[in-house]
This record gives C-alpha cells, sequence and structure tokens, in this order.
C-alpha cells in the first residue's frame, strides 16, 4: 500500500507527461502482479463497489477526532476532497501497517455481509494504522475513483517500457471486460490468455478538434467527410454466432439496446463495426436527450424503446471474418462495410454513414452550416489513407465542430471547486430575464482562466448576500457569455429547458445585469 500511496501522491503532483511515465515505470517495475494488476484497474475506473456511504465516514471521522460535524464540513468546503479532508484530520496511532494493496482491498470488500459496528472497526482501524498519503487512498478505495490526469495511454506508455511489449498490442488487451478478481498479471498482459474472449472490442480511434484552417488541410479529396452525430460511439461485435455491443468508455450496452439484436442474423460472423449509437425518427437522428432516457437504464422497457428507438450508424469496419483490418486504409475498409451493410435489409436498425460530398473546402464549409438541420454537431474529417489507431493520432482524423450556441446570463450563487480549486469559486449558477424576474437556467464551472477565477472568488467574498451550506447567494451584477451545444425542454428546471456541455465563454465586463438576455431568447434555440 505504501508505495502505491506515494504513486498517486506523486502523480498528483506533476503535469509533466515524462514525470508521469517514470512514475508509472517505477511502480510497475517493483510492485507485485497482484498489486500491478489493481493500479490498472484503478486507474481505469474499474474500483471495487462502494460499501460504506459517505454519512457514516464523516460521522465516524468527528467521533474519531472529536470535531463537531459542521467543522468537518466547513474544513471539507475548504480542501474540496472528503478522502483528502479524513486523511488530513485523521492520526496514525498504533503500528505503521506493512499490507500490500491488494491485501486491503481484499478485506475491504470482505466487509459487505458485515454489520455497521464491524464496519466502523475496521474503517477506524485503518486509519490508525496507516499514514496520511496511505489513509487517502484508502478513502479513496471507499469513495470514489483516482481522477489524476493518469490517461490509459499513458499507463500503457509505461507498461510497454516495462514489459516490452507493442503499446499497440498492450492496448488491444487491456480492453472490454476484465477485472483483476477473474484474471491474474500474466494471463491479462504477459500472455493475452484473453484471445478466446468473443466479445472483446478493440481500442477505439479517437478524433483531435481541428485546430486550424481548413484550408492547411491540403486537397481535399484527400478526406472524406462525414456528419458527427451526437450519440453513443459503439462497436457492434459479431463473434461465434453471437453479438455484443460495446461503448467508448468500455461498457456492455448489449442488454440496453435489444432492438440491435435483429442485427445478429445478418452480420457474418467475425466482423467488428464501429459507429454511433442514435435516437432515429423518420429519416434523421433525435436529440440526444431522447437517447438519453435509456443510457442509464440496463433493462429497457417496450415503451422506452418504441418512445426512443436506436439504430447504428455505421462507419468503420475493424474486423472481416475474424481477421483484424485495422491497418488497412480507410478507403479500402468503408467500401468492405458498405458491401456488408447492402446485404442487411433496410428495414433493420443500421445504416452507413454519409459521406459529404462537395468539390471545394468552401463548399464543405456551407453545409457545416447546416449541421443542425441535420441534427448534427458538425462534420468529421477522415484521412482516406489513415489507419484506424488506438486513441488520438494527430492529423488523421478531425472534428469540425459547429461554433456552440451562446446566452449571456448573469451570477446568482458561487460554491467552492474541489482539487486544486477548492479555495476558489468556479462552480456558478446564472440567472436571465423572465420579465422583470431572473430565473436560473444553468450551472457551469469551466471556461475561465485562473486569474479570472481568483477576481470573481475575491469578489465573492466580499458580496456574498447569504450562505446555503456551500453555496453563496450573491448579488446579481456579473454577466457571462454562455456557450453550450444542445438545448432541450425540461419540467425538472424552473426555466423550463436544459442545456447541453454549458461552459463559460468569456465575461462580459461591458454589460450589466439588465443587459442579459431573456428566457424567451434561450427558448428561441428550442425551434
Amino acid at each position: 500500500m505504501e508505495n502505491f500511496a506515494q504513486l498517486v501522491y506523486s502523480l498528483d503532483q506533476t503535469t509533466k507527461t515524462n514525470k508521469k511515465i517514470d512514475l508509472l515505470v517505477s511502480f510497475f517495475s517493483n510492485a507485485s502482479n497482484s498489486d500491478k494488476l489493481w493500479c490498472i484497474a484503478l486507474f481505469s475506473g474499474r474500483r471495487p463497489k462502494r460499501l460504506i456511504s459517505t454519512k457514516y465516514l464523516r460521522q465516524w471521522a468527528c467521533e474519531e477526532t472529536d470535531l463537531p460535524t459542521w467543522l468537518l464540513e466547513d474544513t471539507y468546503s475548504v480542501v474540496g476532497d472528503l478522502a483528502e479532508t479524513i486523511s488530513l484530520l485523521t492520526q496514525e496511532k498504533n503500528q505503521i501497517s506493512t499490507k500490500s494493496l491488494t491485501s486491503w482491498i481484499s478485506e475491504l470488500r470482505q466487509l459487505e455481509n458485515q454489520g455497521l459496528e464491524e464496519k466502523r472497526d475496521f474503517v477506524t482501524n485503518a486509519w490508525s494504522t496507516l499514514n496520511r498519503q496511505e489513509r487517502f487512498v484508502f478513502n479513496k478505495l471507499i469513495t470514489g475513483g483516482f481522477r489524476l490526469g493518469v490517461s490509459q495511454k499513458l499507463t500503457i506508455r509505461a507498461l510497454s517500457k516495462v514489459t516490452k511489449i507493442d503499446q499497440f498490442e498492450l492496448s488491444l488487451r487491456l480492453m472490454g471486460n476484465w477485472h483483476p478478481d477473474t484474471i491474474s498479471w500474466s494471463s491479462l498482459i504477459i500472455n493475452d490468455e484473453r484471445k478466446s474472449d468473443i466479445s472483446r472490442p478493440y481500442p477505439f480511434c479517437l478524433a483531435y478538434g481541428l485546430d486550424k484552417d481548413i484550408e492547411d488541410l491540403g486537397r481535399k479529396s484527400d478526406w472524406i467527410a462525414e456528419w458527427k452525430w451526437d450519440g453513443i460511439r459503439g462497436q457492434i461485435i459479431k463473434r461465434a454466432k453471437e453479438l455484443f455491443i460495446w461503448s467508448r468508455g468500455e461498457e456492455n450496452l448489449t442488454e440496453r439496446f435489444p432492438e440491435l439484436e435483429a442485427l445478429k442474423n445478418f452480420i457474418p460472423d467475425g466482423s467488428v463495426l464501429d459507429g454511433e449509437v442514435v435516437a432515429w425518427g423518420g429519416e434523421q437522428p433525435l436529440n440526444f436527450n431522447i437517447l438519453q432516457k435509456r443510457i442509464g437504464r440496463k433493462k429497457v422497457s417496450k415503451s422506452l424503446i418504441e418512445k426512443s428507438p436506436v439504430i447504428l450508424i455505421a462507419y468503420d469496419l475493424l474486423e472481416v471474418q475474424g481477421k483484424d483490418i485495422r491497418n488497412q486504409k480507410l478507403e479500402l475498409r468503408r467500401s468492405k462495410l458498405k458491401k456488408l451493410i447492402n446485404l442487411i435489409p433496410n428495414n433493420l436498425p443500421i445504416k452507413l454513414s454519409e459521406e459529404i460530398e462537395s468539390n471545394t473546402w468552401r463548399d464543405l464549409s456551407l453545409k457545416r452550416e447546416a449541421s443542425r438541420s441535420h441534427n448534427a454537431e458538425g462534420i468529421m474529417l477522415k484521412n482516406r489513407n489513415s489507419d484506424y489507431s488506438s486513441g488520438r493520432k494527430k492529423g488523421v482524423w478531425w472534428k469540425w465542430k459547429l461554433d456552440p450556441l451562446t446566452i449571456e446570463g448573469v451570477l446568482i450563487y458561487a460554491q467552492a471547486g474541489h482539487g486544486r480549486r477548492a479555495n476558489l469559486y468556479t462552480d456558478y449558477t446564472f440567472a436571465i430575464w423572465d420579465g422583470n424576474q431572473l430565473v436560473p437556467f444553468t450551472k457551469a464551472y469551466s471556461g475561465l482562466k485562473d486569474e479570472e477565477f481568483r477576481r470573481i472568488t475575491s469578489w465573492v467574498r466580499k458580496n456574498t448576500i447569504q450562505k446555503f451550506g456551500p453555496v453563496r447567494q450573491v448579488p446579481p451584477e456579473l454577466v457571462f457569455e454562455i456557450a453550450f451545444e444542445g438545448i432541450h425542454e425540461s419540467t425538472r428546471h424552473k426555466s423550463g429547458v436544459a442545456l447541453r456541455f454549458p461552459r463559460m465563454l468569456r465575461w462580459r465586463h461591458d454589460k450589466l445585469a439588465k443587459d442579459a438576455d431573456k428566457l424567451e431568447d434561450l427558448k428561441a434555440f428550442l425551434t
């Protein structure tokens, strides 16, 4: 546990990529095989099931430290992370434990069938036998994941250095449904014994946001243009007469989209298709909020399927007759995909992603401006000669999204952030005018520079009207331009609408509260 806790602490202290890789290499070179496996699992979201609510952790921490609840909560609001707050307030009292990460996780999971008192004894004893960094990790094992700015790509680069296995191959071995309970380090990393797992997806090829002038991409004829659909990225896998659906987040979605099961009889065995699962109505996709109703449900009712039917808009083919064809050129993969889809009856829930025809970049730019009429977010640009790489590879796939929708609102509430922003008020609630009344319509916490957050924090502290726990009410004076990707009606919000991906575009120093937009301006985006 000590080495893993030191790794977590050191990773959190640096933003340098090479330093993070060196730290991971050092850990993987010295840790036990089981600890290495749990490290990969935890960093990729495969954490143990939460067995204890934060309500009890707060209560036990107060009892162990003789602190009143209000003081712990005030400390939490400053620190911004409950696991770190408790690790700072509690102290080691007994001989420091030498148990491994794997041992602690195993003992934690044995608590599932224990009573509350047994859980309390275990947790408080752990706090007294772990140092501060180890307590932080222990608390994280109970309360949540490890968000350390360590991508799977960095982890794979470090693993490749240690094992001498190619990064491309490692990324494939780590895909899909594996867990430290059911596989060993040797089976997963060294020998790749999951080759027989017929459901295993491929690592997804991802695109960068276009950060240059479109003309700088060279000849228009070298690029395939497609609509950027607003759905769930997914791979459909057909092997051994079984069909599986995997999301980009490595979640098996097969049971959530049962209507896609009809494709099983028409997609040849040994095929893997990449595309976008979208809600579909008539001749084009429906708004994302319709699809969202199904995302959180493992099993869906017949009525929900009827109200929000889905299809796969396929745009790539990764496997044919059991052979990995990701190293073939995109143009060739698309040609094979087209032939496959042409053999599937038109009434089944799959379509080939349309290639947008245009003679010049200017022509394509004009078509991009009409993306919203197709319920698309913009255009995808893919080099015809590109292979299907793992993760992001700059220069081969680009997202050319539409400029966001914008509205100007007034700041009315502020709350402190988390982590390195725990001492700053960065989470804001905004309102717009409905007649003579300000109505809250969205929250946002990103988009501004650190210096702007510091200035706003100083203003909030000087101008707080009321406190509601960690939330501060402030006078409606500061105006901000809010960017967002989409909007839909919502009975859960007082404004009657909900925004998708809201963020602050800029602080409008030149405007007063009276200049903010009206609710009718916002609802105009619904049409």
